[in-house]
């Protein structure tokens, strides 16, 4: 790949040099063997072999390190109050999840140590899950409400959510989840509890990127999440949706009619989902951290998706519940050994694919002149030891913006 976008005079900024790109662009996704990045602006200026490259007033030497572009988390519930370490060791111990919630526990905990929460309480709890991802080279990272589940908490968390952008070099999109659960004030009426949530949209839509749903026999039906998704499209909002993950209630199929930015987990996706998404662009989220914590044993059908062209982005889900993780490294790992995806498919997945899936492709996820100049540069000898490790780390360095 050679230069684009900058006259090969004109001088970066940063230059780093003497690297190995995974550039996630073209055949192979774009390896270069001896490369270099430049930078002007925060952006790329120069993607390119070392030879071609401009002159710079700074010079990184990266010691034939690896670059690629910084990673980015596309599914998150990181802002939440409390923890659920205790149902879990029920869990362990035998109790069913009826039992569970019986004892006080589910969503609903959540939700009530959610309210209890000040916003300043929940950024500095969510804090240090942020900076476990910012340390394995995150740089753009998702976060969605859903705990809140009344109009004043939801925005608490969307607020708390913007935030952890303010006190942290990183990009964070917000995601409107009020359709997660339903609340104790509207048991028993989910249709008047949709009604809140789409008269509440214009008051948050300030606060989100995108809108999503839990669209389940223990969510909301297809029906609601329709009701939802044409009042975001109304403001102007993207959509995305959980779905398909306990049951099949054509979730995608609804999402991809609506054009959805993504629909997640999928593991009960039909063929009929699988041709909707790839019509409709759709990117398919696999979070294999909610698999494994679960202890599903049915998998995403991945092959259906790979022959109709579905992008494949991957992410930790991030969760009090069902997904306590905050490894993206390990994601990767969990994509590969649990859903049997390939190292070149787990890289695309937490940088080109996940970019799609938040409508960043044109900012973030790639290599290329006019993006962000999120970088994350590692010490190892192949892409490859960045899915096949488990609980090292390695990385070297951290670009965000170009510092």
């Amino acid at each position: 790949m050679g230069q684009r976008g900058i006259g090969m005079r004109e001088r970066c900024e940063k230059l780093w040099t003497h690297a190995r790109l995974w550039t996630g662009l073209g055949t192979g996704l774009g390896v270069i063997e001896r490369g270099a990045i430049g930078m002007r602006g925060g952006a790329i200026a120069y993607a390119g072999p070392m030879a071609d490259a401009p002159d710079a007033r700074e010079v990184i030497d990266c010691a034939g390190r690896w670059i690629t572009p910084g990673l980015i988390d596309c599914h998150t519930h990181m802002v939440h109050g409390g923890d659920r370490a205790a149902e879990f060791e029920m869990r362990l111990a035998g109790a069913s999840y009826e039992e569970i919630a019986r004892a006080g526990g589910g969503i609903l905990s959540t939700m009530r140590a959610t309210r209890a929460a000040s916003e300043e309480e929940l950024v500095a709890s969510a804090l240090p899950r942020l900076d476990a991802l910012i340390a394995e080279g995150v740089t753009t990272v998702e976060v969605k409400s859903g705990y809140g589940l009344d109009l004043a908490n939801e925005a608490k968390m969307l607020r708390a959510a913007r935030r952890l952008g303010e006190e942290r070099p990183v990009s964070v999109a917000t995601t409107f989840l009020g359709a997660h659960a339903l609340p104790p004030e509207f048991a028993g009426d989910a249709d008047g509890y949709v009604s809140m949530l789409c008269e509440a949209l214009p008051q948050v839509a300030s606060l989100a990127d995108a809108v999503d749903g839990f669209c389940e026999g223990i969510g909301f039906s297809p029906a609601q999440i329709e009701r939802l998704f044409a009042a975001a499209r109304r403001l102007g909002l993207p959509v995305k949706l959980h779905t398909e993950q306990l049951s099949n209630l054509h979730g995608a199929e609804l999402a991809a009619r609506f054009g959805a930015l993504s629909a997640d987990h999928l593991e009960h996706l039909d063929e009929a989902g699988v041709a909707a998404m790839a019509d409709a662009g759709t990117v398919a989220v696999l979070l294999p951290g909610a698999f494994y914590f679960m202890r599903d044993t049915r998998r995403p059908p991945i092959e259906a998706l790979r022959r109709a062209g579905v992008p494949m982005a991957l992410a930790t889900d991030c969760n009090p519940g069902t997904s306590p993780l905050t490894s993206l490294l390990l994601a990767m790992n969990m994509g590969a050994t649990l859903f049997g995806l390939t190292v070149e498919e787990c890289l695309a997945g937490v940088t080109r694919h996940a970019a799609r899936a938040l409508g960043l492709q044109g900012r973030v996820g790639t290599l290329a002149v006019g993006m962000h100049c999120d970088l994350a540069i590692w010490d190892v000898e192949r892409p490859a030891e960045l899915v096949y490790r488990m609980g090292l780390n390695p990385l070297h360095a951290r670009v965000w913006r170009g510092s």
